[in-house]
């Protein structure tokens, strides 16, 4: 019955298919200069951590396991952390405000996380719809901060991420083991992809520091 409630909130899963792997670094832009390549190693350091933290703490939390608090803090740290890189071209403020819809997101995330362990529909579909509007507004205020970042192209990845996250929640909520680990191959190799169109933009935006 849980899979099935899972399955009707989530729906529109992605169809996970072979093994994912690393997306290799492009080599363009500025990723041909020692500056451009340290930003792309720095962007993606920043965005597996993202990744990686999340899945340390859906497992926690889906198991229940007394490490989960301390893997939500260090979570939202991931998040200050993303932040400051903004920051570091765009101002203390412009890092300020991504951090703190960063946060919203995983926060978001941990309400959809806990309404679908107690197969509440309605709070699932509301945490849901909180999380999208989040991903947009993530968008929104990357395409305002910089012309090379499309909202469109922003909105896709966003709510790719999103698709791919829950895949790998729902995959470990109804233990599909195999599942589980296709689904978090999906989430780390579509991490990589967005981490660099980010420092890409970056690049462009500002081709006198690259």
């Amino acid at each position: 019955m849980k899979k099935l409630i899972l399955a009707s909130v989530v729906g529109g899963m992605v169809q996970l298919g072979t093994v994912a792997t690393a997306a290799p670094a492009r080599q363009d832009h500025g990723s041909k200069t020692s500056a451009g390549w340290t930003l792309r190693q720095n962007m993606r350091k920043l965005w597996t951590d993202h990744v990686v933290w999340t899945r340390d703490y859906i497992v926690a939390a889906v198991g229940d396991q007394p490490d989960q608090e301390a893997a939500a803090a260090r979570l939202m740290k991931n998040q200050e952390d993303i932040g400051a890189a903004i920051a570091a071209y765009y101002g203390a403020a412009a890092g300020e405000k991504l951090t703190t819809l960063l946060k919203e997101h995983i926060s978001i995330a941990v309400d959809l996380i806990k309404a679908a362990k107690a197969g509440d529909k309605t709070a699932q579909q509301h945490a849901d719809a909180a999380w999208h509007r989040n991903a947009e507004a993530i968008a929104d205020f990357l395409s305002e901060a910089n012309p090379h970042w499309p909202r469109a192209t922003l909105v896709d990845m966003m709510n790719q991420h999103l698709s791919t996250t829950r895949d790998e929640v729902v995959a470990r909520l109804t233990k599909h083991w195999d599942q589980d680990v296709r689904a978090f191959d999906a989430v780390y190799e579509h991490i990589l992809h967005m981490s660099d169109a980010l420092a890409d933009g970056i690049i462009a935006q500002f081709p006198e520091k690259f």
